[in-house]
């Protein structure tokens, strides 16, 4: 990407998008295109398209999308897949008649199957059931994946999708209703210490294992991809077989339970932890294998405790300001 390009990060002030924008101000691109929810509903196609008509971005990263953890997915499984699937097709259509030059689409790891061999594989995508806790969240997303595939065979365009593990950092979700396992763990954690309650719950039971990767290593690595040459990405956004995307993580998981006991030695919390069984566990393990992201040359750069003893730090100080 020329340093003058101009560059479009859809839903720039969510986790994702947030940290690309400071991932592309730390890397010299200054002609940044942004629009908030309340100025661009990209659930409107005719709305997305006067904004593609006058804008004329040369690059996009979709990061924007109805995102949530366990309980949103399972509350509102008809506004994910309703609203993630006209986000996804206005853009990638409107990128596709706008001649985008390349796409980015922010995919999510819960798009593999239920049950699928582990580390997850890029290939393993459809090969399975799904997991039934955010099933219609994963299908909008495989809908994604698949339309900018398709547009790739059908009109050679150059959108690639990554596959990013679960993310946490800086602009993170902390509503207890909506938001995913790492700040839900930190503001219970954080909120037991302060208040000197002595038993945190923790749904389920502990026992899924999880990757997690910084969202600020997210974003470097979506500049990354969209940097390599055409010659490089070549095999990947014209192959018949395989969709065109890389999985995003940093291959290595811990339980659910090794994550809480990693918070609470940060926060200094000495109390205990229950667990809910009545509430589901989701899949049991998701680690994505990143093996193709690696060959490629990038790497992660943010150890998992300097990332959570960061985000402790700005809670247990008051830099971080907790909504219920």
């Amino acid at each position: 990407m020329n340093k003058n390009a101009r560059i479009y990060v859809a839903g720039h002030r969510g986790l994702v998008g947030s940290a690309l924008m400071r991932a592309l101000h730390r890397g010299g691109y200054r002609n940044l295109i942004t629009r908030t929810h309340s100025e661009l509903d990209l659930t409107s196609q005719e709305l997305v398209e006067e904004f593609f008509c006058i804008e004329q971005p040369e690059y996009v990263f979709l990061a924007a999308a109805r995102v949530g953890g366990i309980l949103a997915n399972s509350s509102y499984p008809a506004e994910f897949l309703r609203e993630n699937l006209a986000i996804q097709a206005n853009v990638i259509d409107a990128a596709y008649r706008y001649s985008v030059t390349r796409l980015l689409f922010l995919g999510s790891s819960c798009i593999y199957p239920r049950d699928a061999a582990q580390p997850l594989r890029e290939e393993y995508l459809l090969t399975g059931p799904l997991e039934g806790t955010n099933r219609a969240y994963a299908i909008a997303k495989i809908a994604g994946i698949e339309m900018c595939r398709a547009y790739n065979l059908q009109y050679r365009t150059s959108f690639l999708v990554v596959m990013p593990t679960n993310l946490y950092g800086p602009g993170d979700n902390y509503n207890l209703q909506t938001s995913h396992v790492i700040p839900a763990l930190l503001r219970r954690i954080c909120e037991a210490k302060i208040n000197g309650e002595k038993v945190v719950t923790i749904w389920g039971t502990g026992a899924p294992r999880r990757e997690f990767l910084h969202s600020d290593d997210m974003a470097e690595a979506c500049v990354f991809i969209m940097n390599r040459p055409v010659e490089e990405l070549g095999p990947l956004l014209r192959s018949q077989s395989e969709p065109p995307m890389l999985n995003v993580g940093c291959g290595e998981d811990l339980t659910i339970r090794e994550l809480a006991e990693m918070i609470a030695e940060l926060a200094g919390f000495e109390g205990s932890f229950g667990f809910d069984l009545s509430k589901p566990d989701g899949t049991p393990r998701k680690l994505l294998d990143v093996s193709k992201l690696r060959a490629m040359g990038w790497q992660p750069r943010v150890p998992l405790r300097d990332g959570l003893r960061q985000e402790v730090e700005n809670i247990m100080n008051g830099a971080l300001l907790l909504r219920s």
